[in-house]
């Protein structure tokens, strides 16, 4: 059965290392206002976006310039009937060289179309990794969340 979690992916001309620091850079490109470690193996971190969102992440695999996956160890969405979708899902980045170019390959394991949230989530992702994530690589500045 083929995966129905959300993917999605880019290239950039830095390398694989320059990719993975700036992954590691949470605040640069998904929330300025994250509160914990992101960038170690165990580092655990917390998302907020007020009144629809919070949810906690552990880096449970961290390869330097290969590959990070965080584990979704509790999360709330306000916004859809169950609030805890997100719960025990997995965010994967793949890192890998492809020729002079670095592909970028997010997935969020368990963000299926049968979420109540697929639609908005995916959305969200998009845009923070398509735009923000693949912006900090390219020019040292995303477009994170600002403070609430």
């Amino acid at each position: 059965m083929k995966d129905q979690s959300f993917s999605t992916r880019f290239t950039v001309t830095q390398s694989p290392e320059a990719v993975f620091a700036a992954i590691q850079n949470v605040r640069g490109w998904w929330s300025q206002t994250v509160e914990g470690q992101t960038a170690e193996l165990g580092d655990e971190f917390t998302y907020r976006y007020p009144k629809m969102h919070v949810s906690r992440q552990k880096l449970t695999e961290v390869i330097p310039g290969k590959r990070m996956v965080w584990k979704v160890l509790s999360a709330t969405l306000s916004f859809v009937k169950d609030q805890h979708e997100w719960s025990d899902t997995e965010i994967v980045f793949d890192i890998a060289k492809q020729g002079a170019k670095t592909e970028v390959v997010f997935t969020h394991r368990g963000l299926v179309p049968a979420f109540e949230c697929f639609d908005a989530c995916s959305g969200a992702w998009g845009t923070y990794v398509t735009k923000s994530l693949k912006q900090l690589i390219e020019t040292g500045a995303g477009e994170p969340d600002e403070a609430a």
